[in-house]
C-alpha cells in the first residue's frame, strides 16, 4: 500500500470514529423545528422534498402556503392526490399584489386556523409553514401566537418553517436552521421563472 493510500485509510478511520461517536451520542427521539431561511433559492423546494420523503413512508403531512399558494406548484400537483397530504392555501397570493393590509391580515388569520389545527393533530407527522416568515414580518401574525402553537404541538411532530428573514425567536427555538445564500439568481439577469424548475 502506498503512503498516500495509508494516509487516506488513517484519515477515513478517524472520520468513521468521529461519525460513529456522534451517532452514538444522538439518543433523543422527537419531532424537530426546522427553519429554511436566507435570500437564496430553494427554501420551499427543500421543504417539499421533505414532504415527499415523509409521504413515502406513509406519514400524514400538512402544508400551509402563506404566499405562493395561488401560483402553480409542480410538487403540489404531483402529490395532492396522496390521501396523507393536506394543503391549505392563503387566498390572496402575493401581498405586494393585493396592497391591502386588512385583506391580507384576514386571509392570513383564516389560513392560520388551518395551521393551528394541523399543529395540534398528533396524527400529523410533518407540518410545513411555507413563507410564514413574511406573515410575522408584516405583522399579519403575532410571533407569540406562532411560538405557542409550536411549543404545544405533539412531541413527535416536525415543523418546517420557510421564508426570508426568519424571526430571531423562531431561529432560537429551532433544532435545525439552514440559511440559503444567494450567489447568483437567474431572475436578476432577466431570466423568467421556469415551469418545472422554479415552480
Amino acid at each position: 500500500m502506498s503512503d498516500r493510500d495509508t494516509r487516506h485509510k488513517a484519515s477515513m478511520e478517524k472520520l468513521k470514529a468521529r461519525v460513529e461517536e456522534k451517532v452514538a451520542s444522538a439518543n433523543e427521539q422527537r419531532g424537530l423545528i426546522i427553519v429554511n431561511t436566507g435570500n437564496g433559492k430553494g427554501k420551499t423546494t427543500a421543504a417539499w422534498g421533505t414532504v415527499t420523503r415523509a409521504l413515502g413512508y406513509g406519514y400524514k403531512v400538512g402544508v400551509v402556503q402563506f404566499i405562493k399558494g395561488l401560483w402553480e406548484c409542480g410538487e403540489r400537483n404531483r402529490l395532492e392526490e396522496d390521501a396523507n397530504l393536506e394543503v391549505a392555501i392563503m387566498a390572496t397570493g402575493f401581498t405586494w399584489d393585493t396592497q391591502n393590509r386588512q385583506a391580507d391580515t384576514d386571509a392570513c388569520q383564516e389560513v392560520w386556523k388551518e395551521a393551528e389545527r394541523m399543529l395540534a393533530d398528533p396524527e400529523t407527522y410533518l407540518v410545513v409553514l411555507d413563507e410564514i416568515t413574511y406573515m410575522i414580518k408584516f405583522g399579519y401574525l403575532d410571533i407569540e401566537t406562532v411560538k405557542q402553537a409550536l411549543e404545544n404541538r405533539p412531541l413527535e411532530q416536525t415543523v418546517i418553517i420557510t421564508g426570508r428573514n426568519a424571526h430571531r425567536e423562531l431561529v432560537a427555538m429551532a433544532d435545525t436552521v439552514t440559511e440559503m445564500q444567494e450567489v447568483r439568481h437567474a431572475f436578476n439577469n432577466g431570466l423568467q421563472a421556469r415551469r418545472g424548475i422554479d415552480f
